[in-house]
């Protein structure tokens, strides 16, 4: 028995609808044109053929407990699914690696997330070189929820909306420089 990601790319076509062009541009005028291209780039260039497990999908700071500097407990396992496995590397990159608003890219978590990560589950070459991808992904797909609560969520529900800005940012940053952001670990002619 396996649960598929349902806010992977055929979710992500539909939470795009669901937020529709109109609903984008109310929250940013080049929302919507963005989320088009990135969709359209996503169709084409998805990865195929990577290793595939359990993953958590939502691993933000906040779903993760800590004892001083050590991790003591993950929680929040509602979109845990089976995925490709280095998407989950991906989400908690775009998740850990920049300031609250997506604004600056702090290069020194990016490089102890992968050195932890590779500490316990060497990337192939093949998952390195999605990993870009991958975190466009993984920055779409907060976009596109956090976009859907700001446009739908009640004024009075104990919801607290997200910038969905703070992924647009992101992305933008993924699409232009995600490939040296991943290239910059210093590990990586070692690996399989």
């Amino acid at each position: 028995m396996e649960r598929a990601n349902d806010l992977s790319l055929a979710g992500w076509e539909k939470l795009a609808e669901v937020c529709g062009e109109e609903g984008l541009a109310q929250i940013d005028p080049v929302l919507a044109t963005m989320v088009s291209e990135e969709l359209e780039f996503l169709r084409e260039n998805w990865p195929k053929g990577l290793p595939r497990s359990v993953i958590h999908a939502d691993l933000f700071p906040d779903n993760v407990l800590m004892m001083g500097h050590q991790v003591s407990g993950l929680i929040d396992f509602y979109f845990a699914c089976c995925d490709i496995t280095a998407y989950d590397l991906a989400v908690t990159h775009a998740a850990w690696c920049f300031d609250p608003e997506g604004r600056g890219f702090r290069p020194e978590i990016g490089t102890a997330l992968m050195e932890g990560y590779e500490s316990v589950r060497p990337l192939s070459q093949e998952e390195r070189a999605a990993l870009d991808v991958l975190a466009r992904g993984a920055s779409l797909r907060f976009l596109l929820t956090r976009a859907e609560d700001w446009l739908h969520t009640p004024a009075d529900a104990l919801v607290t909306r997200k910038d969905p800005m703070a992924f647009a940012r992101r992305l933008a940053f993924y699409a232009d420089r995600g490939a040296a952001a991943f290239a910059a670990h210093p590990h990586n002619d070692r690996r399989p």
